[in-house]
């Protein structure tokens, strides 16, 4: 990922003023800050939610303003601090971050995220059927499910905004 002399306005106002970065395959960035500082906003940029006024996103060497939306939103993976999961089972739910996933890979990536003990512990376990808004597990289980569901995606990056306020340490 690369970003290069950002700027983004909203009504007159900079919001993101000529930001530059670089984090390279197997690196972890973090940004923090006060609130309204542009954390959100260089998010919402760099997933191809907001267009930047100037610079260029640059995600393994393509300019993400050349690539559809689909293939930006494909390459870039999100979890917010509310998750959202659909009225379905959770293996469904950890598999709609790439449809085409084996029961294995599913597995595999609930273990990576340190969610597959607790779904194994459930009576259905992974065919435990969501309610709506997931409402019969904690919200910590459901940021866990939603970091799983990203991770078996695989995207060249992952934004995490406060995706582990709800999880036991």
């Amino acid at each position: 990922l690369e970003v290069r002399d950002i700027v983004k306005n909203f009504g007159g106002v900079r919001a993101l003023d000529g930001v530059n970065m670089a984090v390279w395959p197997g690196e972890v960035l973090c940004l923090a800050g006060e609130n309204g500082c542009g954390k959100s906003t260089l998010i919402k940029v760099i997933s191809g939610v907001h267009a930047p006024d100037a610079g260029r996103i640059l995600i393994d060497g393509r300019d993400i303003a050349t690539m559809t939306r689909h293939d930006v939103r494909r390459r870039t993976g999100m979890v917010l601090q509310d998750p959202w999961l659909f009225a379905g089972t959770i293996r469904e739910n950890i598999r709609y971050g790439r449809p085409g996933a084996s029961d294995e890979e599913v597995g595999a990536a609930a273990r990576a995220c340190y969610v597959d003990h607790t779904v194994r512990a459930l009576p259905e376990g992974y065919e435990t059927v969501l309610e709506e808004e997931a409402a019969n597990i904690s919200a910590g289980e459901r940021q866990l499910l939603t970091i799983a569901r990203a991770f078996i995606a695989d995207p060249a990056v992952l934004i995490l905004d406060e995706a582990t306020s709800s999880v036991d340490t």
